[in-house]
């Protein structure tokens, strides 16, 4: 075989020291890898479970049984006159994918060490099938939370209250936004664990605080209106405002929240995109 053949069959891997080269190239070229990530992260998550993706229906049902008695019953938190349950779970539908994702992709390098000492492949290739893998169960509990919406809309006293909006045409834009969000900060959070391993115990106390300075089970109204900015420097509460804008028609969104939401989140994930980048690069020889 001449040299020109052997060439063809050649890969010369070579690290780089910068930080804005990314080989967007290779990640197409592993996008079998990917789809086989995808598969595998949904299938081994709930496989050796009695009641398997179930799991994905009852979590959030759960939740909102919680946040029904002890926030709307209990605490008597408003809900701006919507069916409690249907609010919750209204929240959650934004909330539950973004935290699945953080969690999911903000220990990759660690988890992942001795996967990336023994072969090569784009190391994006695993944060990014956990963010695809998480849309299937996003896509459960959306059919779950459409079953209650009809529930509520057409079997309950409540029907009159709350609506789908024209809106509905901007959800996959906010599905992406979602996704690119929890992305960026899951790779913020997987460098710096790789840095430094106590915020490994951190993670999943921040997603709680998290969710608590996020409008999840509480609305928009209920915070000061010179007070709504610093709430909306969180993309997440843009996010959910806005599942609750289209699919219940009671909200208290605005423009400059989405726009700075909007804003955030393309900072946050191509700064995580870059830091990650930079870590991913030497990290097997450190850890």
């Amino acid at each position: 075989m001449s040299d020109n053949e052997l060439s063809n069959y050649l890969v010369t891997i070579r690290a780089t020291k910068s930080w804005f080269k990314l080989d967007l190239k290779a990640l197409w070229e592993y996008r079998d890898m990917l789809r086989f990530l995808v598969i595998r992260d949904f299938v081994s998550k709930y496989k050796q479970t009695i009641l398997g993706p179930a799991w994905f229906v009852i979590q959030p049902l759960l939740m909102t049984l919680v946040f029904t008695v002890i926030f709307g019953n209990v605490a008597g938190l408003s809900t701006d006159g919507l069916p409690k349950p249907l609010f919750y779970l209204c929240g959650m539908l934004g909330w539950t994918y973004f935290a699945t994702c953080f969690q999911g992709t903000s220990t990759q390098l660690i988890t992942n060490a001795n996967l990336y000492r023994k072969v090569y492949f784009p190391r994006m290739i695993v944060p990014l099938s956990v963010v695809a893998s998480n849309l299937i169960a996003y896509a459960i509990q959306f059919i779950t939370f459409i079953v209650f919406w009809i529930f509520f809309k057409y079997f309950s006293s409540a029907g009159q209250q709350f609506s789908i909006q024209p809106t509905l045409l901007f959800l996959p834009f906010i599905i992406l936004q979602t996704a690119c969000f929890s992305l960026g900060v899951g790779l913020w959070m997987s460098a710096l664990t790789a840095k430094y391993r106590d915020l490994q115990q951190l993670s999943g106390f921040l997603i709680q605080i998290w969710m608590y300075v996020t409008p999840v089970i509480y609305p928009m109204s209920v915070i000061r209106e010179d007070l709504r900015w610093i709430a909306y420097l969180n993309p997440m509460t843009s996010i959910v405002e806005s599942y609750r804008e289209i699919f219940l028609g009671v909200s208290s969104l605005a423009t400059f929240g989405i726009i700075m939401s909007s804003s955030i989140t393309f900072f946050v994930l191509i700064s995580g995109v870059l830091v990650f980048n930079r870590i991913q690069r030497d990290f097997v020889d450190y850890a």
